[in-house]
């Protein structure tokens, strides 16, 4: 992490969307000159591990000690299962729902869990973006847009669910590919879709010691390689303020009181509908400040400012670089965990 120039430590800190319907070299400018730490893959790419690996290979020879430090690109997907399977064709299996799942045993979801992380691996992944931790509570059920909706909840009892992240997060393990435990700290009692709108995204019940945070413990306790903060507010314990950018929400309840110390990922922050008035660049330093690490966006275009952000506001702050610079020291940690970096 020393060795790396303050555009290079901005860059580690960002992930970019490639979209199914783009060309595979249409973000490499971006990627090396931008020195982004990680990719996307978003839109639904259904034609097959054939059509994926030329993407997922090409993606994977930018990494360069003049593009990125050296250190490896994560490449990620959302396989969560049902409705959210963005790989698909031959050599994927069809996942069932994640509701559907949590009517396996723990051993054969993990048994399946490999399997899929397998495929994920030989398509050239090494980030899944799932499991989803969130409890949705039966009395609202479809009603929950961005979980309920689409039966992507393990169950509507958080005991259960938790034992089905950290299940599906051994799978992931065994099949050589990272996980994503997400939507810290819940987006299971809303009615609205953070993406979508900037209404219904309050939950007015979630406290702090809420037995719908035990999934997120249990994947802690399994190892999880990413935490992903939703975009969602949380009135019990910080009202008005968006999780993501939420002190009390990122560093004091997830790292301080529950005691991860790993790497921690916004949800989409480009598109997402629920900060659109917040300033692109704001997204990235206010997430940053609160005690996060990686600032995820849909949309190639905010990148460059999120960047410049960044390094300006290390140039005017020394406690914000010093932040900066834990937060890629988590991530440079994890890639040589995860095989994409080699320690000196």
């Amino acid at each position: 992490m020393a060795d790396l120039s303050p555009a290079e430590q901005a860059g580690q800190l960002l992930w970019v969307g490639l979209d199914a319907g783009a060309t595979r070299s249409s973000l490499d400018d971006l990627i090396t000159e931008r020195h982004l730490g990680g990719v996307v893959l978003l839109g639904g790419w259904h034609d097959g591990r054939a059509s994926i690996e030329p993407t997922t290979s090409h993606l994977a020879g930018l990494a360069s000690e003049s593009a990125t430090g050296g250190l490896g690109l994560f490449i990620a997907v959302d396989q969560e299962g049902g409705a959210v399977q963005q790989l698909q064709g031959q050599g994927f299996d069809d996942m069932p729902s994640a509701i559907e799942q949590g009517g396996l045993t723990d051993r054969e979801l993990t048994r399946d869990a490999t399997q899929w992380g397998e495929q994920l691996a030989a398509a050239g992944v090494n980030v899944n973006l799932a499991p989803v931790a969130d409890t949705v509570p039966e009395s609202l059920g479809t009603a929950n847009e961005p979980i309920g909706q689409w039966y992507r909840e393990y169950s509507h009892r958080s005991g259960k669910v938790a034992d089905k992240v950290a299940a599906f997060i051994e799978g992931m393990h065994a099949g050589g590919v990272a996980a994503t435990t997400k939507h810290f700290p819940g987006l299971g009692r809303i009615t609205g879709n953070t993406d979508l709108t900037a209404t219904g995204i309050t939950d007015e019940e979630t406290t702090t010691d809420d037995p719908y945070l035990d999934p997120f413990a249990a994947g802690i306790e399994a190892g999880t390689d990413f935490m992903m903060i939703g975009t969602a507010i949380y009135s019990q314990i910080d009202p008005d303020v968006n999780a993501a950018f939420s002190h009390r929400i990122v560093t004091d309840l997830l790292r301080d009181q529950m005691g991860y110390d790993g790497v921690v990922i916004t949800d989409d922050v480009g598109n997402a509908v629920s900060v659109a008035d917040v300033p692109v660049g704001e997204r990235a330093t206010m997430f940053i400040a609160a005690g996060g690490d990686i600032v995820l966006t849909a949309d190639p275009g905010t990148v460059p400012t999120m960047t410049e952000a960044i390094t300006t506001e290390m140039d005017d702050d020394a406690q914000f670089a010093e932040l900066v610079q834990a937060a890629v020291t988590r991530v440079v940690e994890l890639k040589i965990d995860r095989g994409l970096a080699e320690c000196g």
